[in-house]
């Protein structure tokens, strides 16, 4: 299952617009378990989920990205973006407003966002969806550069996880596979001197991915954003300077 099951495991990313459906049942006709419960309780009472309603993204994982650029500064004006695992379409969400795609802002130039899933994607002003398209099929790699303004792009995204099996090595070393997939794709699409912020789960095969990055990236940190859960394994590594070898 080397690049099947691109869209964001839902489990990470706690959807609203999928959350709210579980919400909206009624709750007698539903036998929940003890985890169930306990793991509504805690999304009800989350800060960010409260948060994504409100300020009207379509996932959680928003703040995740929200927080890395706040303090990295990754997405600027006039920058291309590609968004893999981009259902359903929060972190393009977050790239067209910090890119300047829509052009609100005359001062500054222009950005522009292209999302990629397995999944279906509601459109979205100002970014480009190829949505049930495979990112390792040479076609939807040929479609991506007919699409980029310069064949290229300045920032890759990846929230992408494989479809969960529950084994914990087995999900992390598919995850850290996808990475390493999105890590050779970078050597068509990604510009000179760009970034790629990409997440995984933490085990034992994270070293390995790491190194590949710094072989290629001049500078590569690890971060757990707070919108992260606390226990989850959940990390992401920051990789900038693309080297292009």
């Amino acid at each position: 299952m080397a690049w099947r099951g691109i869209a964001a495991a839902p489990a990470a990313g706690s959807c609203w617009h999928l959350v709210s459906k579980c919400l909206h049942t009624t709750v007698g006709l539903l036998k929940k378990t003890g985890t169930e419960h306990q793991w509504l309780e805690r999304h009800l009472k989350d800060p960010f989920v409260k948060a994504t309603k409100r300020q009207n993204y379509r996932c959680r994982s928003a703040f995740k990205l929200l927080e890395i650029d706040d303090k990295f500064q990754i997405l600027r004006p006039g920058l291309s973006v590609l968004d893999c695992g981009a259902a359903p379409g929060a972190w393009s969400q977050v790239a067209v407003q910090r890119v300047n795609a829509l052009g609100t802002d005359p001062a500054v130039p222009p950005g522009f966002v292209l999302g990629v899933d397995l999944l279906r994607i509601s459109p979205l002003e100002g970014a480009v969806f190829l949505s049930e398209a495979d990112i390792a099929d040479p076609r939807t790699l040929r479609t991506i550069q007919s699409l980029l303004p310069a064949e290229k792009v300045d920032v890759i995204l990846s929230d992408m996880a494989p479809n969960a099996t529950g084994i914990k090595e087995l999900d992390h070393q598919k995850l850290i596979n996808l990475c390493l997939g999105l890590l050779s794709l970078s050597r068509s699409i990604l510009k000179l001197k760009g970034t790629m912020l990409c997440k995984f789960w933490d085990g034992h095969e994270s070293r390995l991915l790491q190194n590949r990055l710094k072989e290629q990236f001049q500078d590569v940190r690890t971060i757990k954003p707070q919108a992260s859960r606390k226990d989850s394994a959940e990390c992401y590594y920051l990789a900038r300077l693309y080297k292009g070898k």
